[in-house]
């Protein structure tokens, strides 16, 4: 078969193919159907499953009240260094604090620098209340590290970030993984590092984080 004649059968499969009408997609399966979306009830159980995990949790009525009950937690603890994700939420939960007990990430921050920090300050993107866990979007390599490096890890979220589960954050996450413009991952935090030896000793803190604070706002 000649060149000319293959490009003529090919431009004319082409041609039919878009004339066809577009095949509709089937309905998404419901994998794990929802029970509730009662942000009430959401947050009892987000609550409840994170500090099964030695997880703790402070729950804010507003903006200034997580504001003078993270400045009291930070001077409760002594913890003189902030690594902070740079979100509006994270400048604004801070915003009363001495800035320069604040580093924020930049490029070429070193990992034995992040992990020298007393605490990590991180912005969740949702909340699974199935499972107590913090959905966090990472678009770089130090937003990441932040998660597991400084010895202590507090979340900020607001209850309306709260989902069901996994299946139920698809629609939120699905979108922004289909942004090509948007690198990095997703990391999901339930409570603090944690893991036990033979004689099932836990330990906390062996592989990150020893203690996980999520202040819920809301």
């Amino acid at each position: 078969m000649s060149t000319n004649s293959r490009e003529a059968i090919l431009q004319r499969i082409r041609t039919e193919v878009s004339k066809a009408p577009p095949i509709a997609l089937p309905p998404v399966p419901e994998v794990w159907p929802r029970q509730t979306s009662d942000p009430v009830v959401l947050a009892e159980r987000f609550i409840s499953e994170l500090q099964a995990v030695h997880g703790e949790v402070i729950q804010c009525k507003t903006m200034d009240d997580l504001q003078r009950q993270l400045a009291e937690l930070i001077s409760q603890t002594g913890w003189s260094t902030i690594g902070a994700m740079d979100r509006p939420i994270c400048r604004e939960a801070i915003a009363q604090l001495n800035s320069q007990s604040i580093q924020w990430p930049r490029a070429d921050w070193p990992p034995r620098e992040m992990a020298d920090l007393s605490v990590g300050l991180i912005a969740a993107k949702l909340l699974l209340a199935d499972t107590g866990s913090c959905l966090v979007a990472c678009p770089t390599a130090e937003d990441r590290l932040l998660c597991y490096l400084p010895p202590a890890c507090v979340v900020i979220a607001k209850v309306d970030q709260l989902v069901e589960h996994m299946p139920a954050a698809w629609e939120t996450v699905a979108p922004r993984c289909a942004q090509r413009e948007l690198s990095g991952e997703f990391v999901i935090i339930t409570g603090p590092s944690r893991t036990s030896d033979i004689e099932k000793t836990l330990i906390l803190g062996a592989h990150g984080p020893k203690r996980l604070v999520v202040m819920l706002l809301g």
